[in-house]
């Protein structure tokens, strides 16, 4: 008995012995005691609570290396691997959670539209209500600052650039001709349905050195992730019609979308300041697949498009105008894989193909375009902690263009194939909650140039109080000429420009009020003779410009109840010697004010959602041959006010009707003058002005099996 009283002492004892204690204090960045805070040995049960001093003690009978962790919420987990030994009186400091609300927004020169930005200046259900917009994604983001509305084209003009020099990008991966091509006078529309889309990033300048070739903007469109539920949506328009469909099935999704559009009946109802021959018809599908992985994401996006139309263009020069006639048809698919690795890594890998095709008969000549584009992209994402984040990634671009001219039954060919490989690093380093930045460096090797060119991209961010920041961003940029321009000179070096941007930004209480100033220099622009380009053109690259300008945003979703609106203003001084320009000038396409009001009202007894859009641009520039100089004259201003109502009948089914300059205002964007003058030696001239007058939309959307409200969904 004796024997097993002192053999059980001697396993106490050493049990006794065995135990470690851990010990030591939590403070925060100011040094002051943490209450609360859970600090514990990663993979086991030992660990303890800090009183009201931060301190913390508790005992252990880990022997070997171990991992503590310290957690408290709004603050960065404290990670420390060490003996046991070290871990005694031990002095923890708490970095605070940069991913909190309050924390700084790296966000110079980007406008985000989402429902998980912090800094959304449009949500997506904005896109499709927006007055005047139409349903377009682009006619929305044109009432936002930074851009001159050009609405006889229908493309984005960003501070100062050409609707060129914005490039758009669906799930990441480069979309080669987002717009459906049309002709002088027509304004063109986004290929794609807002529908698909649940976030888009629209960056005004300074962007992500993530992407390259583009001297002014990049527009980021991503597609939805997961589905909440199985629908099928039914729309009859005044335009034609339309379908879609969700379906779900364990970890995969499908959504489909088809349309068809045939202006023909409605030309015949309202007047048209054109005269068609064959109305505008189109038909278009999209589908987007999705596969959950237990770490990532599989999705595939697939879109078609056909149209066509045909017209007699007024000519000041041909009495009886000038037949134009276009068909075209696009394909544009991508795949994107996503996968979080292990130790905080994730890869993104993305492909996209499109092909398009132009058959295009303009009196007795006809031109067949075709373009075939390959985009492949490699990415890689590490995350340090929430203060550290680096981004690896290269890319590669094919494109093969192919131009076929007949006149008069001579036939010309050209074409040409080009490759470009780009490679990017960035990281985003946040200081503090209150102090953020990011830099990179962009590598890009044109192929048909043999110029390998370097882009770098900085930007920082800073906390003035509890609602006010104030951000910069600069970044070079390079632009590759056109299709139509290199399949007659293929040794042109890509454009340049550089942006400057200082932004301040408020945010509180469903208020926003952005402010932003920036500076663009443009060199080795385009030049060329010509009054167009052509095989026998000289061309250069010693053109130059630049764009100056300030840009207000407001947005208020709090003061009156059941009022949503927000106030842009646009003001833009830029001039540049490029094409075929014989002076340095401020382009047609540049507005010198733009400025847009856009009201939502929420009507309870009507159950009906009022919108009004009004657009004010200032005149754009033109060549007035009875006087002296170029570009020497300005045209009106361009002024619309747009209403739209949408009226739920169930929480299935709305009406929805939209007018688009509804006081019928005539709006002139230029004018063509005769080729010679008359006999009191003055050159007549006509005016091109809008379409139509307005535009009338009435549609009619139902969605089946979906318990969601309708609106949301317009």
């Amino acid at each position: 008995m004796k024997t097993l009283f002192l053999l059980l002492s001697i396993t106490l004892s050493i049990s006794s012995l065995a135990q470690t204690t851990i010990s030591g204090q939590v403070l925060d960045e100011k040094n002051v005691p943490v209450l609360g805070a859970n600090v514990y040995l990663q993979g086991t049960y030992d660990g303890a609570t800090t009183d009201i001093e931060g301190k913390f003690s508790f005992e252990t009978s880990e022997t070997s290396i171990v991992t503590i962790v310290a957690s408290f919420i709004g603050y960065e987990d404290y990670v420390q691997q060490s003996t046991v030994n070290e871990l005694n009186d031990i002095k923890i400091r708490f970095r605070e959670n940069v991913n909190s609300l309050n924390s700084v927004i790296l966000n110079a020169g980007t406008l985000n539209a989402g429902d998980s930005s912090k800094a959304s200046a449009l949500k997506p259900l904005d896109i499709v209500t927006t007055a005047g917009a139409v349903g377009d994604f682009v006619g929305a983001l044109q009432t936002l600052p930074g851009t001159s509305a050009n609405p006889d084209d229908g493309r984005l003009f960003v501070r100062g650039g050409s609707g060129d020099e914005t490039k758009v990008f669906i799930d990441n991966s480069r979309v080669f001709r987002p717009f459906v091509p049309v002709t002088g006078n027509i304004p063109t529309r986004g290929r794609f349905s807002p529908f698909l889309f649940d976030g888009i990033s629209f960056s005004t300048g300074g962007y992500s050195a993530e992407y390259g070739d583009a001297l002014s903007s990049v527009l980021l469109l991503n597609t939805t992730d997961i589905p909440t539920e199985e629908k099928t949506d039914l729309q009859i328009m005044s335009v034609g019609g339309g379908v879609g469909n969700t379906q779900i099935w364990g970890k995969n999704s499908v959504s489909v979308n088809a349309s068809y559009i045939n202006l023909g009946p409605y030309n015949q109802l309202i007047p048209q300041n054109n005269q068609f021959e064959d109305p505008y018809e189109s038909i278009s599908g999209e589908a987007v697949y999705r596969h959950q992985l237990e770490k990532g994401m599989f999705k595939a996006y697939s879109a078609y498009s056909y149209s066509n139309f045909s017209l007699i263009q007024e000519d000041i020069d041909v009495e009886d105008g000038i037949f134009f006639g276009l068909k075209n048809g696009n394909y544009y698919g991508n795949l994107n894989y996503e996968q979080r690795l292990d130790n905080n890594w994730k890869m993104e890998a993305g492909l996209s193909l499109a092909h398009d095709r132009n058959d295009i008969n303009i009196a007795s000549t006809d031109v067949d375009t075709r373009e075939n584009a390959l985009h492949a992209k490699f990415k890689l994402h590490k995350r340090y902690n929430n203060y550290f984040k680096i981004n690896y990634g290269l890319e590669q671009f094919v494109i093969n263009y192919k131009e076929d001219v007949t006149i008069d039954e001579n036939a010309f060919e050209s074409s040409v194939n080009s490759s470009n490989s780009g490679v990017f690093t960035e990281a985003e380093l946040f200081l503090s909650k209150d102090l953020a930045c990011k830099a990179g460096v962009r590598a890009d090797y044109y192929g048909l140039s043999e110029e390998l060119l370097i882009s770098p991209r900085l930007s920082a961010a800073i906390s003035v109080s509890k609602n006010w920041q104030a951000s910069l961003a600069y970044g070079q940029f390079y632009q590759q000429a056109q299709n139509n321009i290199l399949q007659y000179n293929e040794q042109l070096a890509p454009e340049s420009a550089e942006h400057y941007i200082l932004n301040f930004l408020y945010q509180k209480d469903g208020r926003m009020l952005r402010a932003e100033t920036y500076y663009k220099n443009y060199s080795s622009l385009l030049t060329y003779e010509t009054d167009r380009p052509q095989p026998d053109s000289s061309y250069g690259l010693d053109g130059d410009g630049y764009a100056t300008g300030l840009d207000l945003f407001w947005r208020d979703e709090k003061s009156v109840k059941n009022l949503d609106y927000w106030v842009s203003y646009s003001f833009l001084d830029t001039e540049r010697q490029y094409r075929n320009f014989q002076e340095t000038a401020t382009p047609n396409f540049a507005s010198a004010h733009n400025f847009s009001v856009v009201g939502k009202y929420w009507v309870e007894n009507w159950k009906s959602q009022i919108g009004v859009t009004f657009n004010y641009t200032s005149g754009r520039t033109f060549t007035n041959p009875n006087r002296n100089g170029f570009l020497n004259d300005q045209t009106g201003s361009f002024q619309s006010l747009n209403l739209n109502w949408a009226y739920l009948i169930d929480q299935q089914k709305i009406v929805f009707l939209s007018v688009t300059n509804i006081l019928g205002r005539e709006n002139i964007f230029n004018y063509q003058y005769s080729s010679t003058p008359n006999s009191m030696g003055d050159f007549n001239r006509r005016s091109i002005g809008q379409a139509a007058d307005r535009f009338i939309f009435v549609g009619f959307f139902w969605t089946l099996g979906s318990n969601d409200n309708q609106l949301d969904n317009l």
